[in-house]
Formats: C-alpha cells, sequence, structure tokens
C-alpha cells in the first residue's frame, strides 16, 4: 500500500474555488484504478493549507492517475491557484 500526501497553500481568496475542485473530482479520483482511499485535511493554524492523503494499491497505480486525463485537469486548475510550491510524499506502510 502506497501512502501519498501532498500539501497544498493556497492564496487566501482562493481556498473556496479549491474546494469546488476538490468537491467535483474526489469520486472520480477515488473511482480511478487502484485507489483506496482519498481524503482533504486542512492545516489546523493556516486555513489556506491543504493536504490530501491518498492510498494506492501501488506506485504504478499512483503514477498511472498521475498520466491520466482527468490529474491533468484537476491539477492546472488546483495549480493555478497555489501562494506556494506544493510538497508531496510518497510512503509505504511498514509493519513493526
Amino acid at each position: 500500500m502506497l501512502i501519498r500526501i501532498v500539501r497544498m497553500t493556497f492564496q487566501a481568496d482562493k481556498t473556496e474555488e479549491f474546494l469546488e475542485i476538490f468537491r467535483t473530482s474526489k469520486e472520480k479520483i477515488r473511482a480511478f484504478e487502484g485507489c483506496n482511499h482519498v481524503e482533504l485535511l486542512q492545516d489546523l493554524n493556516h486555513p489556506n493549507i491543504y493536504s490530501t492523503y491518498s492510498l494506492w494499491d501501488s506506485e504504478v497505480h499512483l503514477n498511472n492517475y498521475r498520466d491520466s486525463e482527468l490529474f491533468g485537469q484537476v491539477w492546472k486548475a488546483t495549480k493555478a491557484l497555489f501562494a506556494d510550491k506544493p510538497q508531496a510524499w510518497s510512503n509505504v506502510q511498514v509493519a513493526v
């Protein structure tokens, strides 16, 4: 299982626009082959900072999504609203 976290800082006056993009695309992302979960988190102290937390079957599935038309549309609209460069991490669960 691959965990993908993407932290995004938005222009303060563009957060509602981003939330609408997320609302209209989240089910399509969740339905993408290999995606098991997607959720949106908001920073406690900075209301214009959001993170997506998603679970993927593998890096191949994540990359297939990132190469898709859906991602191209969602990311293009989303990145136009950024106030700062996004940060992304890919992690795998460790059984201890």
